[in-house]
């Protein structure tokens, strides 16, 4: 290993960590006391993060609160929102900032040396000499405030967090997980709620805010964190010089005390609120809950990620099974959650009832002892360490670079234990262990233990309640209303002036010296040439075959990719369904429960996929793709071909028990989903007013298919007949012989026999005969509002520019960041209050703005309105410009594994994308000027022309401004 001269620290530990390639290192800061990460090795991708260990007190959201807050300008960079400038102007692979609830985060990545040491610098002074102290408009701004812009309006509360959590606590699943958190360590900072409760949020007062940084952000108390290929010595002796050097050393009582064990288990009911269009029936959550040792055991940890798999994740796990079996819940979920001291392991049923709670906990009890008695499925235990430590090997992470990802593993431990920095990034040696413990006892002995003999554990039940939210929101205007009667004149007129001064300070801009300390690359920085495909074109005996040569590690990326451009419109819907079933239904030779651990042992998985491409031949019309997918070894490539032609060809889709179980699960999850991603339900919902390929989307994985599902769940005994029908024929139509492509991924030598296997399973296909049909499904409905319990809004509206004449330009993509962090930030987030908002310009025209956890509806729609004036008369500094072709730059290249860049690779192809046209867009980025952007003005016009809007929210906000939608009716249930 390396060996470092830094004098200002002390080395505590160094190991060579051979299962992820570095060499790491635990520094401790002799003067201030910090401890310091190296993990080093050769990643470009560079990631830092400072983070701290924040025990909240009470439910006052003062942790989360701070970390919106220490990102709104410090001491060498006054700008008022640094986080957003680096957004717009750097080219990071990562940047974010996260509470937990026990920590709070900051981290940043970048593959550029010089952008890396930016971005350290302004979140190194952001955390330690943030501007909280001199503004306290920023904690009223992030956090929560009164509001008053005028003495004989009505009082209300503001704040992007208390509206964010508004949100938050909207959610039946969060205030679950929350719940059963509290009632597993209620003597702890677990008891509390780090992210804060809207009702105990406006009890924060500022000093308290003030209190609690300069109590817990102290170098004593950090956790700092160096990933990747970069000069250790050069870093760390900068963030002595920069910043350690000035504080000295002291105690911080943040540690993480245990809950002592319960005598009993606790129990506990909460509420939900659900509107007054929904049933009660069928809507309350179960859930049992036990504590699980400690983070510091990371065998067991992982071991009782293995059994949540073996009982309840994996299809036909016994629990979940037995519980669906016995119609205690339509939806049997398991959850494990090990990134807290205590891990916590949880059985719940969704879509249950109060009545089936002593059903619920008898199976769960019986199902246990029996399996106790008579041991876990060994396959199923296999199955599930093989999927961990396929994916620990992978190490794919999507658009999160790995380095991130280690960090956040690493505090599982060292946030606990400084004797134990790198545990979690050494999995290699527990995968053996866990595998060599299967059929000794091993697990039956923990299930044991934990599971049926341990008194640390809950009961917590969240029943639904119509109108809870509105009895809520009562409460607080009344609350309101009674705390402005005991004011005072001078009182009123001092919460007006505080208004108008929160309105100033919000209007008014940083000065160009404030925003010219935030460092900058320069364009010199910007690489100029686009990012290659990978595509190499193959005919395998009339089988087209998309291969991209790529290093993958010895892991190939299959997918085999059928048209469905034979499917009738009728049917198109009902792919997503066969989407859902495939998979998870017997096979001639399997059980579905057999099929998925076999699966699972042998591979990194099968995946079904359905999805649409801009039919580059039509204006306005898609192509739809069904796709079988898999990541496999090498050495394993024959047998995921069997497997998948064991799905495809004998997969029994007239299991009617089983694909009722399907259909209420499918119900369950995407209500979930729906309801979580709100604001893009509602821009995909009010694209599908115009575009074709968005009323596909729509009808297969948007509020449309939600209808279809809800309408076969209630009425299965008559709908099964006709779904069976269907699915029957959607795999005739779609799995032929001259239907199949075939897209992959791999070095040459996972390349090698990949013709014979593509042989085999196409002379198994079907050979009939079929002519492609007009499938497209169009546009109906106009400007509809989804009314829901939730307490607040997500504000769509949509359009299309190519229908009056406009063509995509590359300037498009800097207009979204400029939006996305100018207007829309400073007009719907700043301002209003909303948690988030966002636009999205596509190629083919379909655009959208769109508004998250927000506290407003017209007002937003006001905001949407004036973005044509505010494009047309666009006007910055040559600086800034520049700042928004850099930050354009950055999401261009976020760096992508081999599979990213297979996909990538496939999508350009079938949208008949070249690397020329792409460098062409590149170059209408980096060569963009001010003009560029004014001359976007029309396409903004005739967007909004379109007048297409839809809104997900509050029922009584929504009836509220009944006129502005054509339609109101109850969003999913």
């Amino acid at each position: 290993m390396k060996s470092y001269n830094l004098p200002a620290y002390e080395l505590v530990k160094q190991e060579e960590i051979t299962d992820i390639q570095s060499s790491g290192y635990v520094f401790k800061h002799k003067k201030s006391g910090a401890r310091v990460m190296v993990i080093s090795n050769e990643d470009e991708n560079k990631v830092f993060h400072i983070a701290f260990r924040t025990p909240p007190a009470d439910s006052t959201g003062v942790a989360h609160i701070l970390e919106h807050s220490v990102l709104c300008g410090s001491r060498k960079f006054p700008s008022k929102d640094p986080f957003v400038e680096l957004v717009k102007g750097s080219l990071n692979t990562f940047l974010n900032a996260m509470t937990y609830p026990d920590k709070t985060m900051y981290p940043v990545a970048s593959c550029n040396d010089k952008d890396f040491k930016n971005l350290m610098h302004v979140y190194m002074d952001a955390v330690f000499f943030t501007n909280i102290y001199e503004k306290e408009e920023i904690f009223r701004q992030e956090g929560w405030c009164y509001h008053l812009e005028k003495p004989e309006d009505e009082l209300t509360y503001n704040g992007v967090v208390y509206n964010e959590m508004k949100g938050a606590f909207s959610s039946p699943e969060d205030v679950l997980d929350r719940e059963i958190l509290n009632s597993l360590y209620p003597d702890t900072p677990y008891g509390n709620e780090s992210g804060g409760d809207p009702a105990f949020i406006p009890d924060l007062k500022y000093s308290e805010f003030l209190d609690f940084h300069s109590r817990y952000y102290h170098p004593s108390n950090s956790y700092i964190y160096l990933y990747g290929n970069m000069d250790v010595e050069e870093r760390l002796e900068w963030l002595d010089r920069e910043y350690l050097c000035q504080y000295d050393a002291v105690c911080v009582d943040s540690k993480i005390p245990l809950q002592p064990a319960f005598e009993a288990p606790a129990e506990l009911m909460e509420k939900y609120s659900i509107s007054n269009t929904d049933t009660e029936t069928d809507n309350t959550y179960l859930s049992f809950n036990v504590s699980v040792g400690t983070s510091l055991d990371v065998k067991l940890s992982n071991a009782f990620a293995v059994i949540e798999y073996a009982l309840l994740s994996a299809p036909g796990a016994p629990l979940k099974q037995a519980l669906l079996d016995a119609k205690v819940g339509k939806d049997i979920m398991g959850s494990y959650e090990s990134g807290i001291y205590q891990p916590m392991f949880s059985v719940i049923a969704k879509n249950s009832n109060l009545s089936s709670r002593e059903e619920f906990l008898r199976i769960i009890r019986e199902v246990l002892s029996g399996i106790v008695e008579n041991g876990v499925d060994e396959k199923a235990l296999l199955a599930g360490i093989n999927n961990m430590e396929f994916r620990f090997r992978e190490a794919d992470y999507g658009s999160y670079p790995k380095g991130l990802m280690y960090g956040i593993d690493v505090m599982d431990s060292w946030l606990y234990d400084d004797e134990h920095p790198f545990d979690y990034l050494r999995q290699l040696d527990v995968f053996e262990f866990l595998k060599e413990q299967v059929g000794t006892g091993y697990y039956e002995g923990l299930i044991k233990k934990y599971l049926l003999e341990n008194t640390h554990a809950s009961v917590v039940i969240v029943e639904p309640e119509k109108g809870l939210t509105a009895r809520i929101d009562e409460e607080t205007r009344n609350k309101l209303a009674a705390y402005k009667a005991g004011l005072s004149r001078e009182e009123i007129d001092l919460l007006v002036e505080k208004t108008e001064k929160l309105r100033l300070f919000q209007e008014t801009p940083s000065t160009e010296e404030e925003l010219e300390t935030i460092p900058m690359l320069q364009k010199e920085d910007i690489k100029k040439t686009v990012e290659p495909l990978y595509n190499e074109e193959h005919d395998f005996d009339g089988t087209k075959v998309l291969y991209h040569r790529l290093p993958t590690n010895g892991v190939a990326y299959l997918s085999l990719l059928f048209s469905a451009d034979c499917v009738p419109k009728e049917y198109i819907p009902y792919l997503g369904i066969l989407r859902s079933v495939l998979t998870m239904v017997d096979t001639e030779n399997y059980t579905y429960g057999e099929l998925f651990n076999e699966i699972n042992i042998n591979t990194g998985g099968i995946f079904t996929g359905l999805f649409a491409y801009a039919d580059p031949e039509r204006e306005n019309a898609y192509r739809a793709v069904f796709e079988i997918k898999s990541k496999t070894l090498y050495d394993k490539i024959g047998f995921t071909f069997n497997m998948i032609e064991e799905i495809i060809l004998t997969s029994k889709v007239d299991d009617e028990k089983r694909l009722y179980e399907i259909i209420a699960e499918i119900k369950s999850r995407l209500s979930m989903r729906l309801n979580s991603a709100g604001h893009s339900t509602a821009a995909s919902r009010a694209m599908s007013y115009f575009s074709n390929p968005a009323v596909f989307s729509d009808s297969v994985t948007g509020i449309a298919y939600y209808k279809l599902i809800e309408e076969i769940e209630e009425h299965f005994d008559e709908k099964k007949a006709e779904l069976i029908s269907i699915l029957k024929e959607l795999i005739r139509l779609l799995f032929r012989q001259d239907n199949m492509m075939v897209n992959y991924t791999s070095d040459p030598e996972g390349f090698e026999g990949l013709d014979a296997y593509v042989g085999e399973l196409k002379s198994k296909l079907g050979t009939d005969k079929v002519q492609p049909v007009d499938n497209q499904l169009s546009p109906g409905g106009h400007n509809e509002g989804f009314m829901t319990s939730s307490k607040i809004q997500y504000v769509a509206r949509a359009g299309n520019f190519k229908k009056a004449g406009y063509e995509y330009t590359g300037a498009l993509k800097i207009l979204k960041l400029i939006l996305s962090y100018e207007y829309l930030w400073v007009n719907i987030r700043v301002k209003g209050g909303a948690y988030g908002c966002m636009s999205g310009f596509g190629r083919t025209g379909d655009s959208y703005f769109v508004s998250y956890r927000d506290p407003n509806l017209r007002k937003t729609d006001e905001v949407y309105q004036g973005i044509a004036d505010y494009v047309k008369n666009f006007q910055v500094s040559d600086r800034d410009m520049l700042k928004y072709i850099i930050g354009t730059v950055s999401e261009l290249d976020t760096p992508l594994t081999p599979s990213g860049k297979g996909s990538r690779s496939l999508s350009a192809y079938l949208n008949k994308m070249s690397e020329e046209e792409l460098q062409r867009e590149r170059n209408e980025v980096l060569n963009a000027g001010q003009e560029d952007i004014r001359a976007l003005a029309p396409i903004i016009e005739a967007i909004l022309a379109e007048d297409c809007i839809c809104v997900i929210g509050n029922e009584e906000k929504l009836q509220e401004e009944k006129d502005m939608f054509d339609e109101l009716k109850p969003f999913v249930g």
